[in-house]
């Protein structure tokens, strides 16, 4: 595993364009804050360190990570859920706002990348140059044996750009018919759905409830659950109920409905839950003995309140999920190579329109995921 600390020291005057030196266009964040934080504007084409690779961006997914960071709701002061954020921040530089660290203002999100190779840096010679790639997005710091982790577009630059450098060791391959903006939906999402679904362990019979099943993630979970045989209890908004049942689900809840009478008690093998806020307690409640709960967000809130005698009396396992293991983004590529999962994509946006396509993601009325593409 080579060493990726080095991706931890950004350049402060990276986006400084020097006499005729080569642009592109790119969503620099300038700091929390609002839409007038993202600046579509030109700067540098970013050259490959030793290790790397340069992609030409042919898609980019929209997820709730970069509008979250840019507005600071990672940091331990924001005790609400995602919905509930302002748009007006006025405050100064949140500094616990970030992933891991200090988010590294001003710098460019997109955590989501198809790209195709277009040069190497020093002592690198693969991918070939011209092959289609996908960026995994979350990259584990010091190696497979430990937790620490750092996220493209989240620590260090992103994919809101026409190039964008990646370690070559986080760089995939990818064969398959999808088109570009088919696979720019797949890093984020999906990579987080699998990597809860391999730490819970879901094997054939399990019965799996998925809370958000509309959502980038959850549906990502629906698919990949149901490909490993699981009986899928999904819950989404009365609105989006067919079209999660067109995933596979096998039992869709209206969301707001008391699942106490909708799930027995005590019958759930696992649960997948990014919505969290104060339903937590009574989703440990269905659980089964020996149950595992999983979860990698909060979007209706951060603070929960649970019966511990559900937790221990019922031997459950509560499982964090943020750093990805190792086998979970090369699943992924052999699962598009297969064919066993499909993209779901809902609206493709120019770059230089990343405000109006992150105001109408956060209407959450759209199914699937937003998109933008970088100009030629």
């Amino acid at each position: 595993m080579p060493d990726l600390s080095y991706l931890r020291t950004l350049d402060p005057n990276r986006f400084k364009i020097h006499g005729d030196q080569p642009t592109m266009k790119a969503v620099v964040t300038t700091g929390n804050g609002g839409y007038e934080k993202l600046d579509y504007c030109n700067v540098p084409i970013p050259i490959p360190r030793p290790g790397e690779v340069l992609l030409r961006v042919l898609a980019a997914g929209v997820n709730n990570t970069e509008i979250n960071t840019r507005l600071g709701w990672y940091s331990s002061s924001v005790q609400g859920g995602t919905e509930h954020l302002s748009e007006n921040v006025h405050e100064p530089d949140i500094k616990d706002g970030g992933w891991n660290e200090e988010t590294p203002f001003p710098f460019i999100q997109g955590t989501d990348c198809c790209g195709e190779v277009v040069a190497w840096g020093e002592g690198t010679n693969w991918p070939d140059i011209g092959k289609r790639v996908l960026v995994r997005a979350c990259m584990r710091l010091n190696g497979f044996d430990y937790l620490d982790n750092l996220w493209i577009a989240s620590d260090f630059d992103g994919a809101f750009a026409q190039y964008v450098t990646a370690p070559a060791s986080e760089v995939f391959e990818i064969d398959c018919d999808w088109s570009d903006v088919e696979l720019a939906t797949i890093p984020c999402a999906y990579g987080t759905a699998e990597n809860m679904l391999h730490r819970a362990d879901v094997k054939e019979a399990d019965r799996v409830l998925v809370t958000g099943a509309s959502g980038g993630v959850g549906s990502a979970v629906v698919q990949l659950a149901k490909r490993r045989g699981a009986y899928v209890i999904a819950v989404t908004g009365e609105s989006k109920l067919d079209v999660v049942r067109s995933l596979g689900a096998d039992q869709v809840i209206p969301r707001g409905s008391d699942l106490s009478t909708e799930v027995q008690d005590s019958s759930v093998d696992v649960v997948i839950d990014n919505v969290a806020g104060e339903q937590v307690g009574k989703l440990l409640k269905l659980m089964a003995r020996g149950g595992r709960y999983a979860s990698s967000g909060a979007i209706a809130g951060a603070m929960t309140t649970i019966d511990m005698r559900d937790f221990y009396l019922k031997d459950l396992t509560l499982i964090g999920c943020t750093a990805w293991d190792e086998p979970i983004f090369s699943n992924l590529i052999d699962y598009i190579e297969k064919d066993d999962i499909r993209p779901l994509v809902a609206r493709t946006f120019e770059l230089k329109d990343i405000a109006t396509a992150q105001k109408e993601f956060l209407k959450k009325e759209h199914f699937g995921n937003f998109v933008l593409v970088p100009p030629l």
